[in-house]
């Protein structure tokens, strides 16, 4: 991240409750809508930043898919820890109590869906298969031209896929898709809100877009590989994106020009 601006200060990832906590893979970081905490989905579970302090919630456990839905529950998928009864992999797993305890859903022992995302009405996982559901229980399967490496729902249901074949576009929940057209291939890609998409290139440039996808503008900044993308709006309205580079944690509201290390 050389020739940056940083600004802010940064919580070291080991640092929970005055103990250390070996944090080895960060699958995603989002905030919480509701609060506005941000969260880590790990390989050694789920964190949450809480006044400067970076605390686990919940059992040990590897996090490989990691989403909120717009009711507030938690959903994920992955692996169980070594303590836990949970099946292995873990299925659609759901907590209702922002993390602390965690229920199998459905598909407990058959899919560890590496990617999740909600559109509120429906659910999209894929575990080597792109799979949908409306219930959380009862799962649909889907085509896609390409597997997909992120899924990305809005609001309204619009999904979109990075995929080795483009970034694809659904609007009728995966059943057929359409190639979207950003300035640069991307692997990444989020939606902020009902029409901004931001998505980031293999270098780690971001690219955004106000209108679900049609046009772009590409920022001018390469941040290196980013392994984890969300983004979202501040209180005051900006855009605010948040990446995972080498397991540090970043923020920018300027298209990666300055960022804000949150956790490293």
């Amino acid at each position: 991240m050389a020739g940056l601006v940083l600004t802010g200060c940064s919580v070291p990832s080991s640092t929970s409750a005055g103990q250390d906590v070996a944090i080895t893979h960060i699958h995603a970081a989002q905030r919480d809508p509701g609060s506005g905490d941000l969260l880590l989905a790990t390989h050694q579970g789920l964190f949450r930043l809480d006044d400067g302090a970076l605390r686990p919630v919940g059992p040990v456990m590897d996090l490989m898919g990691f989403t909120i839905d717009s009711d507030g529950t938690y959903l994920a998928s992955g692996h169980p820890g070594p303590q836990s009864d949970l099946p292995e992999p873990l299925g659609l797993i759901t907590s209702e109590d922002r993390g602390a305890t965690w229920t199998v859903a459905s598909r407990g022992g058959q899919s560890d869906f590496h990617s999740l995302t909600s559109s509120g009405a429906t659910l999209t996982g894929f575990d080597g298969t792109l799979r949908s559901t409306r219930d959380r229980t009862t799962w649909q399967e889907r085509p896609i031209p390409s597997p997909p490496r992120v899924l990305a729902a809005s609001p309204d249901g619009t999904l979109l896929a990075t995929t080795a074949a483009g970034l694809l576009r659904s609007q009728d929940d995966g059943a057929t898709w359409a190639t979207l057209t950003p300035p640069r291939p991307v692997v990444l890609v989020a939606w902020a809100d009902q029409s901004t998409v931001v998505a980031v290139t293999a270098e780690g440039t971001i690219a955004t877009s106000t209108d679900s996808g049609e046009s772009w503008t590409l920022g001018a900044t390469a941040l290196g590989e980013v392994t984890s993308l969300s983004a979202g709006r501040t209180p005051e309205g900006a855009l605010e994106v948040i990446t995972v580079i080498e397991d540090t944690v970043v923020a920018t509201l300027d298209q990666g020009r300055t960022i804000k290390v949150l956790v490293q």
